[in-house]
């Protein structure tokens, strides 16, 4: 069984020896290699160049014996193909090229065409598919209707995300518009990566746990059970969703074949109380790859063994790597999953 297949069957809750690994984010300035393209290269640059992007995606499989790739890009390219562009500033952080605050900004946002807007993003996952021969699996990725919304409406990076809550809060009719013209372009984009390669596609609710527990559904979980309907049937989508513990069993509902799971809850609990036929992913702390190679061995090792047993893991960080974390650390952690029985 090669890579692809142990992960693809991992998604499909099948027993297996050992659970895959892939890790989110797995490009980053971690990577001396990384590092130096990005001295040549913007961040925004690297995006938008199918070589460049497919490079990145390509080297952290080099080094490391992971089962899967993700393909390097941005969700915010969803927001700049329909008309509201972004960057990054100086002092840190996300902005947007506008905040969006009225009627005549949304009306000019343009779900339709996206895919070939973003034809660069399909391009490098065609170059990533024939690197890869089969051999590992190739996920494609998007940022959540709500996730995305927060940027837009904020206009950039928040620290409490008040304008996003009191659009949903106060205008519900222009929230929903923006909603489904978000899941509109989310679908027509996700469509096309799977066209381009890719074997599965995760979808990032980063800020889902700012959400209050009831509002939820009408504020995230619906737009994405949308465009999880949308998709092929039997595709595996993975839903991964930040600081919603509680949400998890209505995330089992929503028509994703796994769900991606933070750091926070104990998997092993998690894997008792999900229906069977639902795969996770996750949970290490991503800070453990800061540390030491005998600590990141323990503690994948302890969690390791709380999911044996269990068909359909598939072992991850709990969130993305960080530009922090020592590749002798991530070494250790693949050896360890890889060799694990």
């Amino acid at each position: 069984m090669n890579s692809r297949e142990r992960f693809l069957q991992a998604a499909r809750c099948t027993p297996l020896d050992r659970p895959p690994i892939w890790v989110m984010r797995q490009a980053g300035r971690y990577l001396p290699e990384y590092r130096a393209l990005k001295a040549k290269s913007s961040f925004l640059e690297m995006v938008r160049t199918p070589e460049l992007a497919a490079e990145v995606t390509l080297q952290p499989l080099r080094r490391f014996a992971l089962d899967a790739a993700i393909i390097f890009s941005d969700i915010l390219v969803i927001p700049e193909a329909m008309g509201q562009g972004y960057k990054f500033r100086e002092e840190g952080g996300i902005g947007m090229e506008f905040r969006l605050e009225t009627r005549a900004q949304l009306d000019r946002l343009d779900p339709s065409g996206v895919a070939q807007r973003l034809d660069y993003v399909g391009q490098a996952l065609a170059r990533v598919k024939t690197e890869l021969k089969g051999e590992k699996a190739l996920l494609g990725f998007g940022g959540s209707p709500w996730t995305l919304a927060t940027y837009m409406v904020e206009g950039g990076s928040s620290d409490d995300f008040s304008r996003i809550k009191e659009l949903f809060f106060t205008d519900r009719p222009f929230f929903e518009a923006l909603m489904e013209k978000l899941t509109a372009a989310l679908i027509e984009y996700f469509k096309m990566q799977i066209r381009a390669g890719a074997d599965a596609i995760q979808l990032f609710d980063s800020w889902g746990g700012i959400i209050a527990g009831q509002d939820y559904e009408a504020a995230s979980l619906r737009w994405m059970r949308a465009i999880i309907a949308a998709m092929p049937q039997d595709f595996p989508i993975i839903l991964y969703a930040n600081g919603t513990p509680l949400q998890l069993t209505d995330m089992a509902f929503s028509g994703a074949a796994v769900l991606g799971v933070d750091w926070t809850v104990d998997l092993g609990v998690v894997r008792r109380l999900l229906p069977a036929n639902i795969a996770l992913q996750g949970n290490l702390d991503p800070v453990l790859m800061n540390t030491t190679p005998e600590i990141v061995r323990r503690e994948a090792t302890r969690l390791l063994e709380t999911m044996r047993g269990s068909p359909g893991h598939i072992f991850n960080l709990g969130h993305g790597i960080t530009p922090s974390a020592k590749i002798e650390c991530m070494e250790a952690l693949v050896d360890t999953v890889t060799n694990w029985r």
